[in-house]
This record gives C-alpha cells, sequence and structure tokens, in this order.
C-alpha cells in the first residue's frame, strides 16, 4: 500500500525482468452484484475490495495490482453501471465505471450465469466504443441449475456481440481464473512492470479504512439501513506506542438513521467498531485504537460539495 490516494498515479517502471514480461491495466466491469469485488480479491489473492450481498457496495475504482512471474495486471474494479441514476452520488458512481474504460489496454465484462440483461446491454455498448479488447467473465457458474442451458445461452450472446473470448469463472470458488488470468495477460503489452512485487494497491491505509469500517456497517445493517451512509476518516496517527489511531465519522441523512447505527445502548455501533478494528489490525499489522462517531447530514448523496469532501467525485 502506498501513501497516495489517486487513481491511476503511474510510478516509473522497472527494468523488463524477461524479454516477455506483460503489463497493463485492466478494469473489471458490469452491473451491480455481479461479484467484481470477489472477483478482484481472488485474482490478486488478497481481500482488497469489501463485498457485501448489497449492490453498488464498491463506489469507488479501487487498483489491485497481481505480479507473477508472467507479468504484472492492474486490475480496476469500478463501480456497478447502473440506469436511471437520479442522485448524485450514483451519476458519480457510473462517471467513474466509465471513465476507467478509457484508461485501460482490457476490460473483462462480468456477467451472472445465465443472465443478460438491460444494464449488461447498455455496458456492453459503452464498451463497444472503445478500440481495446474485451473478454466476457461469466460468474458464479457454481450456482447455475441447469449447466445443458449455459452453451445455448452463450451462443446466443456471441451471435450478437464482439468479445475476444468467454471465461466460466466462480469467483467465490475460485474455478476458472487461472485460465482467466492468462487470457489477460496474453492481451497485454510487453512492459516492465509500475509496481514492486510485493505492493497489492495505489490506495492508503487511511481510505482502505474508512472502506473496512463501511463494510461492517453494509454486512450488520444491510436490511435496516438505506445507502445513504459513508464513512469519513477524521485522523489516522501511528502513536510512539506502535499503535494506529484512528477517528472515523459514520454519516447518515437522518436522525433515524443515526439511531440505527448506534443500536440499543450504542451496542451496534460498538460490534461495527469492533468488527472493523480487527480487520484492521490483519491488514495494516499493528495495533489499532479506532473511535467511531455518528453525525447526520441531510441530503449529502446529492450535495456535490459533500461528495467532493468524501472522494466520491472525479
Amino acid at each position: 500500500m502506498s501513501d497516495h490516494d489517486q487513481d491511476f498515479e503511474t510510478p516509473a517502471p522497472a527494468e523488463l525482468p524477461h524479454e516477455d514480461f506483460r503489463c497493463g491495466a485492466v478494469a473489471l466491469l458490469g452491473r451491480p452484484n455481479v461479484g467484481k469485488s470477489t472477483l478482484l480479491n481472488a485474482m490478486i489473492g488478497f481481500r482488497l475490495s469489501i463485498v457485501s450481498p448489497r449492490p453498488q457496495t464498491t463506489r469507488h475504482r479501487i487498483l489491485g495490482i497481481a505480479t507473477n512471474e508472467a507479468g504484472q495486471i492492474l486490475y480496476v474494479d469500478t463501480p456497478g453501471l447502473h440506469r436511471g441514476a437520479k442522485r448524485a452520488m450514483n451519476r458519480s458512481l457510473n462517471r467513474a465505471a466509465r471513465s476507467a474504460i478509457g484508461e485501460v489496454e482490457l476490460a473483462v465484462q462480468v456477467i451472472e450465469s445465465g443472465r443478460w440483461t438491460d444494464e449488461d446491454q447498455a455496458l456492453y455498448e459503452a464498451l463497444a466504443e472503445q478500440k481495446i479488447p474485451r473478454l466476457l467473465a461469466i460468474n458464479k457458474v457454481d450456482l447455475a441449475k441447469d449447466k445443458s442451458a449455459m452453451l445455448p445461452f452463450v451462443a446466443g450472446l456471441m451471435e450478437q456481440h464482439s468479445f475476444d473470448e468467454v471465461y466460466y469463472v466462480s469467483a467465490l470458488k475460485e474455478k476458472g481464473l487461472k485460465e482467466l488470468e492468462q487470457g489477460i495477460l496474453k492481451r497485454l503489452p510487453v512492459r516492465a512492470p509500475m509496481y514492486g512485487e510485493d505492493e497489492i494497491t495505489d490506495r492508503s491505509e487511511r481510505f482502505l479504512a474508512a472502506e473496512m469500517v463501511r463494510e461492517q456497517l453494509m454486512l450488520r445493517l444491510d436490511q435496516e439501513l438505506p445507502y445513504a451512509t459513508t464513512v469519513e476518516i477524521e485522523q489516522f496517527k501511528d502513536r510512539d506506542d506502535g499503535v494506529a489511531e484512528i477517528h472515523a465519522v459514520i454519516w447518515v441523512e437522518r436522525d433515524g438513521q443515526k439511531a440505527i447505527v448506534i443500536g440499543n445502548g450504542g451496542q451496534q455501533l460498538k460490534a461495527i467498531g469492533s468488527a472493523a478494528r480487527r480487520k484492521m489490525e490483519q491488514l495494516f499489522e499493528r495495533k489499532i485504537y479506532l473511535r467511531l462517531w455518528v453525525k447526520v447530514r441531510e441530503g449529502w448523496v446529492d450535495d456535490e460539495s459533500m461528495l467532493k469532501k468524501f472522494g466520491y467525485t472525479d
């Protein structure tokens, strides 16, 4: 992890490890909840992107770096593209996903096994405008009840759509990932690695800490809490005793939502904080002192200045 938070800040490339070493950026794209973040985590072998059952868990472009002897793949996990974006934050997420398409050498469109929706079609049309290779990754194949229906489904898709290759994967079960990785690598340019072989992202610990708090909110309050919550890190400092002290604010839109997050006698907030702290200690490899507050800001999801403050605008 590095100390900066800019997307695609490219460091100076190193020397070519061997004559066929490949390196390049690959966008993982798809409608909400098709498993892009689970796929990113599986492809880099590290739980970087937060995952929950909720659509649109991913709100930022996240770079995950996978390096092996054959090459270095810079996976870009994007917010899910969705139609009917009525709120300013939703429009911002769509812009982030679309702009990622123009910044990569290759795109992988991720869909669910046996399903092709209007949103999948809209994304395909956006991809078709770019002159880059397009791969189709059919995810969740382990959940397909009728495997015999898969071939005609894919044949029909390929008749009407132009993909360079189709891959059948289960991100959750880690099936088919090696084949997908090989298909990506052979389409990337011969280029020296852009990051060190032990680096896994260009995101800062500050950013990842906010994401880990937000993940616990989504996991613990999936049905109760509406979409309009976010997390802001107000302080992140390493103390002299080796403990990282983190102060985080959970922002909601209404007082009723604040009460849900805090819970009876503060129990819910305490549970969210404890679980997030444990995740941070695993990832950051040091003790964490985490303090959480819940604050109300009505309409922040439609407030461009607040979206910028929370890092949701380009």
